[in-house]
Formats: C-alpha cells, structure tokens, sequence
C-alpha cells in the first residue's frame, strides 16, 4: 500500500473527508454550577473533540457569527513564549522592519 508522510493513503482520505463523523447536532442545555452556568457535553461530543474531564475547551468566533470550540493544545504555552519573544524582537527592531517592508 502506497504511504504519504508515514500514513497509508486509505486513512488520509478518510481522515479528510470526515466520512468516519458525520455531522453532529447535538442541543445542550445551561446549568447552573456555583456562580456560575456550565455546559455538560455528553460522551459523544467528548470523544468528538478528543477531550476528557479536566481538559481545556476554547470558545472562538467563527468568521459567520458563529462560536467554534476547540481543544486547547499542550503547546500553547511554549506558543506563548514565542511570541513574547518575536513581540520582543519586533519592537526592539520596529524602525528596521519597517525600512524593510517598504
């Protein structure tokens, strides 16, 4: 079987297709916790998003209005302080940057 970038073809395409999910509609219902109002996601959504208790989940705007969740990666501190250090790197050398961009 023919491979690309160590996966064999067959998994790739699906994988792309998204024809092993479908789509998912599931309605959730707010609940009260403490203070504050929660969302419970049932098992489905949970392995969906491949997250489990204790993980983190990040509500973003979609570009249509919408709200997208996603899992938070492990890398985002190490993201973090890459950009402290290009912010670091772009304000110490602004006059620079901006010679060379014209």
């Amino acid at each position: 079987m023919e491979k690309i970038v160590g996966l064999p073809i067959p998994e790739l395409v699906c994988y792309n297709d998204r024809g092993y999910t479908g789509n998912m509609v599931v309605e959730l219902k707010l609940r009260k916790v403490g203070n504050s109002v929660g969302v419970v996601l049932p098992k489905e959504a949970m392995a969906r998003l491949n997250v489990q208790e204790g993980d983190t989940l990040a509500l973003t705007d979609g570009p249509d209005g919408s709200m997208r969740v996603t899992p938070v990666t492990e890398g985002r501190d190490h993201f973090a302080k890459q950009m402290k250090a290009a912010e670091k790197i772009i304000r110490r050398y602004r006059n620079t940057l901006r010679e060379l961009a014209k």
